[in-house]
């Protein structure tokens, strides 16, 4: 089944990158703004200008942050189940990747994601169902299947119309 293949690699991922979420701030933070939980933040002039805080991470987390800058009208459906909610007031998982995109096109990321295996997986599975054909309430209800046990309590996210 297609949906066992993604969550096998996307386990597989987790493992790889991080079980968990790091609550440590990076070293560069002074040069960004720093949220209360100690989050890196950096705003580029838009969506397509990833942060700078990315250059010294994997090729592969760069590549996620990427998926998810141009998933961002999913992302922001989808809780994230790493405890960010709580943690760091975030309200879904798009905001483990980018704080807000404003009205004048451009972006405040966070590097939450870069440290947060679970962040990831979300992120890439939404994008992967997506690319499948599922709406976004099919991935909503996939995602809220998968993490209901065994992780964080979810962020308060609004359900898709």
């Amino acid at each position: 089944m297609r949906f066992k293949a993604i969550q096998i690699s996307l386990t597989l991922l987790a493992m790889i990158s991080m079980a968990a979420c790091s609550k440590s701030a990076p070293e560069h933070a002074a040069s960004h703004g720093v949220a209360h939980n100690g989050d890196l933040q950096e705003m580029t002039s838009s969506i397509n200008t990833l942060p700078k805080f990315l250059n010294n991470q994997p090729e592969q987390t760069q590549k996620i942050y990427q998926i998810a800058a141009l998933s961002i009208d999913k992302l922001k459906w989808i809780p994230c189940y790493c405890g960010c909610g709580d943690e760091a007031g975030h309200k879904s998982n798009m905001n483990c990747f980018i704080k807000e995109v404003k009205s004048d096109g451009s972006v405040v990321w966070d590097d939450h994601g870069t440290r947060c295996g679970v962040c990831m997986e979300i992120a890439l599975t939404t994008a992967q169902l997506s690319k499948d054909g599922k709406s976004v309430k099919e991935i909503r209800d996939y995602i809220d299947t998968r993490y209901n046990k065994g992780y964080a309590k979810p962020t308060d996210t609004p359900m898709p119309a």
